[in-house]
């Protein structure tokens, strides 16, 4: 068997990113901020340029996208206090809502499987209104 023979069909990022969607639950920027109020865990996973660029979201666990698994594992190392079982909404938030599908998508192989991402990521939320603070000092 070849190496080719071996590998599963390659797929396009943008295959990948329709597949994983369709096992997501997705929400919209309120129904994001209606889940954090309701004791979900709001997770900002753009990189330090961005929040300082355009603002943070108050109350918001701030996890870089490569240590969230290390970071959200209940069973992990390196996990956060918040961390504290399968069954924790998780409501991840990207720049615009396509790294966040993905890192969702991820957290559900760790068995995290109420993990899902908003709509339009940050800039949707920001549109809908919904609270942003400034970054003062650096994130």
């Amino acid at each position: 068997m070849t190496r080719a023979e071996g590998c599963q069909a390659q797929v396009g990022i943008d295959e990948l990113l329709e597949r994983v969607r369709a096992g997501l639950v997705r929400v919209g920027p309120h129904e994001a901020y209606e889940a954090a109020a309701s004791g979900a865990l709001l997770v900002d996973i753009r990189y330090a340029a961005l929040r300082e660029r355009d603002g943070l979201i108050p109350g918001a666990l701030v996890v870089e996208r490569n240590e969230l698994e290390w970071r959200l594992d209940p069973q992990g190392s390196h996990r956060l206090a918040e961390a504290t079982g399968h069954d924790v909404r998780i409501v991840v938030l990207c720049n615009e809502g396509y790294a966040s599908s993905l890192a969702a998508a991820s957290l559900h192989q760790l068995g995290l499987h109420r993990a899902t991402d908003p709509t339009g990521g940050f800039q949707a939320w920001r549109a809908a209104g919904l609270p942003v603070s400034e970054v003062r000092g650096g994130a």
